[in-house]
């Protein structure tokens, strides 16, 4: 598809102007004003007091913990939900914590968050106090099960709200209606992490630790589980989400971390001294999600919860071999789907819906996710891709685009048609849903429509926000080095990515599908590499310039450092 590049407006009168003139000009384009905003120490975390609730949760935990209670961590099948279970899991037993266990659903036979189903399977552990982490806020249903049978219910959430909150005995969500919270961007572990927090500020008040004598928590060893939760769930990396992942990253790159982490980063070919957030999104979060698409989430939380190295690697092992096999059930459907699109675009005479609904019955319920990222980053347009469910049902993923919040955009289309939508949740940019099979063209209609009202012709154009020229003095392995460090960089606050005209000097393809270049700007000659192109078109040697968007980067090989350019996004074009 082609895309637009366009440059990030910015005020060119930095107050940063302590700082690099190449980043005051990238920070200064994502709204940077002050450095107090690019203060990532521990010391700059907001209070946890603000957040509504709190209080009673930290009530209801240490009664539990206190007078012995059994406690349930009720968590969520993806790596959020994950790393939230067991940051729960590790800091209620470092405060001693005697009875507390997890429970998470299986995607195929519960469906997501606290169902009245997962209760029923709760009952067996005779839970005083259920905790969910990563949901619970859609739940109403669950939580009147769990109550009705004399279990109190926590829950931490992040997810948006319905009108009404579910009944129970403590809410602790930043976007519920009234919290005050600064940052309403926490993914479910950063609220998990700040309930701990509060809760051992409390037990240390209550001299709970020295009377039990335990040593009191370092609440700092969770950082590694909050950042990777935080960057797999694909949050806005508001201030405070920096700071969260940042520390995290550096106690990983200096070994201070679970076993698992560097096990999968290893299985991934990553460096563990030099990883950042797009290696724990791609990297070890794949790999963790894999067990929540395919099996259960229990092996891995199990791995996230293991002590024992080799043991993480033996659990990281087998995360890694489902990973390979969602990756070829993903390939394949793809194809499906990119089918089923042409069929459909010549029957529309090239027109697609602006709201995509695509369904297929041999679809396997836990990828559909990933493959509406792939088919919304193709086709830019909002996606909702359908597996079949249970008894005539269809869970549906959905992904969106700049310009259209869809949960706001599922609310809207429930609202109009109550009929056929039979529960859904999520966030700007993601959310889940399930339908009766025999509404599905009544939906697709209905959610086109919907879309087709909010998005204009312009926003459905894939554009690409680059920071401009790089000077050719800053094609070096110090402004490389210097732009990595500047992150965390990820949702809301996007890696740096330039734009330029090249001359080619050489092209190849390796690896069959990567195109390997040798790139000149003035007297510079730089390398690059894209990734995936369409090699019926490249390599190219008709074409001697192209204009691409690119990133900054550091080839590493047999020791040897250089700096190359990863190429986003190209087209050819004629010399400048």
């Amino acid at each position: 598809m082609q895309k637009k590049i366009i440059r990030r407006e910015y005020n060119q009168e930095s107050a940063l102007t302590e700082l690099h003139p190449l980043l005051q000009r990238i920070y200064a384009a994502r709204y940077i004003k002050s450095a107090k905003e690019l203060d990532r120490d521990l010391d700059s975390l907001i209070s946890y007091q603000s957040l509504l609730g709190i209080d009673q949760a930290v009530q209801l935990l240490t009664e539990a913990i206190t007078q012995n209670q059994k406690i349930l961590i009720v968590g969520d099948f993806d790596a959020d939900g994950a790393t939230s279970t067991a940051i729960a899991m590790r800091a209620l037993r470092s405060f001693g914590a005697e009875h507390v266990k997890y429970l998470v659903p299986n995607r195929f036979a519960f469906g997501y968050g606290l169902t009245p189903e997962l209760v029923n399977v709760a009952l067996a552990s005779s839970p005083d106090l259920i905790v969910t982490v990563d949901n619970g806020i859609a739940n109403h249903a669950g939580v009147s099960a769990a109550k009705s049978n004399g279990i109190r219910v926590l829950i931490t959430d992040h997810h948006l709200p319905a009108a009404t909150l579910p009944e129970a005995d403590a809410i602790v969500n930043p976007n519920q209606h009234g919290d005050i919270f600064p940052s309403k961007n926490l993914a479910g572990c950063g609220v998990i992490f700040y309930v701990m927090l509060a809760l051992r500020r409390h037990l240390t008040s209550l001299q709970w630790f020295q009377k039990k004598n335990l040593p009191e928590p370092n609440m700092s060893r969770l950082l590694d589980l909050v950042a990777l939760g935080t960057v797999a769930d694909l949050v806005q990396l508001d201030c405070n989400n920096r700071i969260l992942v940042h520390q995290g990253l550096r106690r990983i790159r200096a070994g201070q971390c679970i076993p698992a982490i560097p096990a999968l980063l290893e299985l991934a070919d990553r460096d563990l001294t030099r990883a950042s957030a797009t290696d724990l999104g791609f990297a070890v979060a794949a790999r963790l999600n894999a067990a929540g698409r395919l099996d259960d989430m229990s092996l891995g939380i199990e791995c996230l919860l293991c002590d024992d190295a080799a043991g993480a690697r033996e659990i990281a092992r087998t995360l890694d071999k489902l990973n390979n096999e969602r990756r070829s059930i993903e390939k394949d459907m793809q194809v499906q789907a990119l089918d089923a699109l042409n069929t459909l675009t010549n029957q529309l005479k090239g027109e697609l819906p602006r709201g995509l609904c695509l369904f297929d019955e041999a679809w396997h319920q836990g990828v559909i996710g990933i493959l509406a990222s792939r088919i919304k980053d193709k086709f830019y347009r909002p996606v909702i891709v359908f597996a079949p469910g249970q008894e005539g049902e269809l869970k549906g993923s959905a992904r969106s685009i700049s310009g259209l919040h869809i949960r706001d955009a599922l609310a809207m289309l429930d609202a109009q048609f109550p009929q056929l939508i039979m529960k859904f949740g999520g966030h700007a940019m993601a959310a889940g849903l399930t339908i009766q099979h025999a509404q599905l063209d009544a939906f697709a209609k209905a959610f086109n429509d919907v879309v087709s009202r909010q998005l204009t012709d312009a926003q459905l154009e894939h554009s690409l926000l680059t920071d401009g020229e790089l000077s050719s003095v800053d094609f070096n392995l110090e402004s490389a080095l210097m732009l990595r460090e500047a992150g965390p960089w990820g949702q809301g606050f996007p890696e740096p990515l330039f734009d330029d005209t090249f001359r080619i000097l050489e092209q190849r393809l390796v690896g069959d599908k990567h195109l390997k270049l040798k790139l000149a700007k003035d007297n510079k000659v730089i390398d690059a590499v894209s990734f995936f192109v369409n090699t019926s078109d490249w390599p190219n040697h008709r074409c001697s310039h192209i204009r691409a968007a690119y990133k900054l980067d550091i080839n590493e090989y047999k020791g040897n450092r250089s700096v190359q350019l990863i190429i986003e996004y190209f087209e050819p074009t004629l010399p400048v």
